[in-house]
């Protein structure tokens, strides 16, 4: 039973961080649809990633994700506001936050933060026309979903706390 539960309260958080992101996107006229379903895509990923077996795994997990995405923010807001997508342009950044994330001791965000460049890059170079905005939107996604996913861990530590009383009390 207790492995069913904890997957219904990651899907419910999934659904909740999806329907919240795509919420809040739709009401600038500007966000496409696309760009919508991609910042709900982008908010589920984050709430997946920060839903750990424990509270102190979860914020871990969630300072990670964070410090990831704004290395990621950083260097791919800086150059879309200056150049447009191009392969060798992404490639550049992710080594560069490659570099950045192990001069603040955090290599193991590494991975993370090329994925988020990645993504935040190709998808600025399929919406060229308004490529600088993708860091700022994938920024946003990402906190909606390491909230939500926090949220998650500490419902489920609720629910897993009330059936280990529960059992406790029964004869």
């Amino acid at each position: 039973m207790g492995i069913v539960a904890r997957a219904l309260v990651l899907s419910t958080a999934c659904f909740f961080s999806y329907d919240l992101m795509t919420l809040i996107l739709h009401y600038p006229d500007s966000v496409s649809k696309d760009d919508r379903m991609l910042g709900g895509m982008w908010a589920v990923v984050a709430t997946v990633f920060v839903y750990q077996e424990s509270a102190t795994q979860s914020v871990r997990a969630a300072l990670s994700r964070m410090a990831a995405t704004c290395v990621s923010f950083s260097l791919c807001l800086v150059y879309l506001l200056f150049f447009p997508f191009h392969v060798w342009g992404m490639a550049l950044l992710i080594g560069l936050g490659a570099i950045i994330v192990t001069l603040i001791q955090q290599p193991q965000t590494g991975i993370t933060t090329g994925i988020t460049t990645a993504v935040v890059m190709v998808v600025a170079g399929l919406s060229p026309e308004s490529a600088w905005r993708q860091p700022i939107f994938r920024f946003v996604d990402t906190l909606v979903g390491v909230i939500v996913g926090l949220v998650a861990v500490k419902v489920w530590q609720f629910i897993n706390r009330s059936n280990v009383q529960e059992k406790a009390s029964e004869p």
